[in-house]
Order: structure tokens, then C-alpha cells, then sequence
């Protein structure tokens, strides 16, 4: 398991606690309580999507060096089998 999991599993297992105590801790009136417990796990929705979108471009990222590398060494050994060919 990666950190960027583990990170995620250690902010939803806060959340769900966190969530938990406050509604049976909370002063509030019951509306109060959802509403704010909506607008956090909204901003959770957001951050995740923010982290997922740095993954996917991060990954995006590796997959253009490495298309390169594979299309430079294709390159390299056309070029040296062509070399072989020549001098054959």
C-alpha cells in the first residue's frame, strides 16, 4: 500500500470518527449538525478529487518518459540495424 493510500484511509477514518462524536456531541440543533457534517464531507469530495487529478496527471507524466524512452530505443536500434545492413 502506497502513502497516498494510506493518507486517504487515515482522513476517511478520522472523518467517519470525527462525524461521529460530533453528532452525539453536538449542541446544535439537528439541522445544524447535518449541515455542517454535509459541507465537510463536500470539502472530503473536493480534496480527494484535487488529490486524484494530481495522481492521474503525475501518472500521465511517467507515461509520456517512458513512451519517449521506448520510441528512442526503437529509433536507436532501427538506426544500428540500418548501419549492419550497410556494412553487411
Amino acid at each position: 500500500m502506497n502513502d497516498n493510500s494510506k493518507v486517504l484511509i487515515g482522513l476517511l477514518t478520522g472523518l467517519a470518527a470525527g462525524a461521529a462524536l460530533g453528532l452525539l456531541f453536538a449542541p446544535e440543533k439537528g439541522s445544524e449538525t447535518r449541515d455542517r457534517l454535509n459541507q465537510s464531507l463536500k470539502d472530503l469530495a473536493d480534496t480527494i478529487k484535487d488529490k486524484a487529478a494530481d495522481e492521474i496527471n503525475h501518472l500521465a507524466g511517467i507515461k509520456d518518459k517512458v513512451v519517449d524512452a521506448v520510441k528512442s530505443k526503437v529509433h536507436q536500434v532501427e538506426e544500428e540495424y540500418a548501419d549492419d545492413v550497410e556494412h553487411a
